[in-house]
């Protein structure tokens, strides 16, 4: 979208821009037929895309690591919203067995799913290495969706079929796909802490959530089934995702306060992208501000989206 219409919030081609909201994206669009699944909805972003969700009519599921703070935030939308469909169930993205498990959970409530919204994630944290031997951010913002994602995949190809409403699959990346190492995914050093650096394995997994969502996408245009997958860069916002820089980030703020958004405005896009009829059939996609960008060189790279797939693949299994 370029700064300019960043700092102006003026609209691209899909009528939106920085500075539309979610509520703003989502208007007169009836959602009462669908079913969704957004990760790490108890607070941020997430919170807000479970709320603008719901009041649209659809029946959401979040997926939460704390899930005191996801019920509450069920009950806020209860609160607001008369007849709200809304509930919680226990994920840990880090952990392979607590995706398997909500996976089970949720085949267990016997639901449809249209929309699968991969929203959680942590952000420049310390080194550490997941219960499974993987580095947080690789292993929580990729490899906890990935296998999410393929869990779930079945259903929502089987409720497409059956209703004929498109699904879709939104992974959350971030413009810091930018920052990564320098081949882009460190395949054969995953868990390399002598050359750890938290901005950089930031970048790295976000940058596997727009190839993750690119060879995803390839695979169903394939298969002919009616879902599409694409990824979203939300914007600047400051939430509790970056408790680890939190003085960076108010540091930041204080001098580039034009280039933050408010929540609302920072789910937009998730919400423009998982909701809006003009993107039928569209898929393999990046959308920042509500519109279609372009990522960096390593995002648009085929062959590089097909090994990460094959690798992630083996991470899983």
């Amino acid at each position: 979208m370029g700064l300019l219409s960043l700092v102006t919030g003026k609209a691209g081609s899909s009528g939106f821009g920085s500075a539309s909201t979610a509520e703003e994206v989502a208007q007169g669009i009836n959602a009462s037929n669908l079913t969704a699944i957004v990760t790490g909805g108890a607070s941020g972003i997430g919170a807000e895309t479970v709320r603008v969700l719901a009041l649209r009519g659809a029946h959401v599921i979040i997926g939460v690591r704390n899930v005191d703070a996801g019920k509450a935030v069920k009950d806020d939308i209860l609160r607001q919203t008369k007849g709200a469909r809304v509930d919680v169930l226990p994920l840990d993205l880090s952990s392979m067995e607590s995706v398997k498990k909500f996976a089970n959970d949720f085949h267990a409530l016997n639901l449809p799913l249209n929309i699968l919204i991969n929203n959680a994630g942590v952000m420049f944290c310390p080194f550490k290495l997941s219960e499974d031997g993987l580095e947080m951010h690789f292993a929580t913002n990729h490899v906890g969706h990935f296998l999410l994602t393929n869990l779930l995949l079945d259903n929502m190809k089987k409720t497409a079929k059956e209703t004929g409403v498109e699904g879709r699959v939104v992974n959350l990346s971030s413009v810091a796909h930018f920052l990564t190492y320098d081949e882009g995914i460190q395949f054969n050093r995953i868990n390399d802490e002598s050359g750890y650096s938290d901005k950089k394995a930031y970048g790295q997994s976000k940058l596997a959530n727009i190839l993750h969502a690119k060879e995803l996408s390839r695979r169903l245009k394939e298969e002919g089934a009616n879902v599409t997958a694409n990824s979203v860069h939300p914007g600047f916002i400051m939430t509790s995702l970056m408790r680890h820089s939190m003085n960076l980030m108010r540091f930041l703020n204080f001098f580039s306060r034009f280039l933050w958004k408010s929540v609302p405005q920072g789910a937009a896009t998730t919400c423009y992208v998982a909701l809006h009829p003009d993107l039928k059939g569209v898929g393999g996609k990046y959308f920042d501000d509500c519109n279609e960008v372009n990522p960096s060189l390593f995002a648009q790279d085929k062959d590089l989206a097909m090994k990460l797939w094959d690798f992630s693949m083996r991470l899983i299994k």
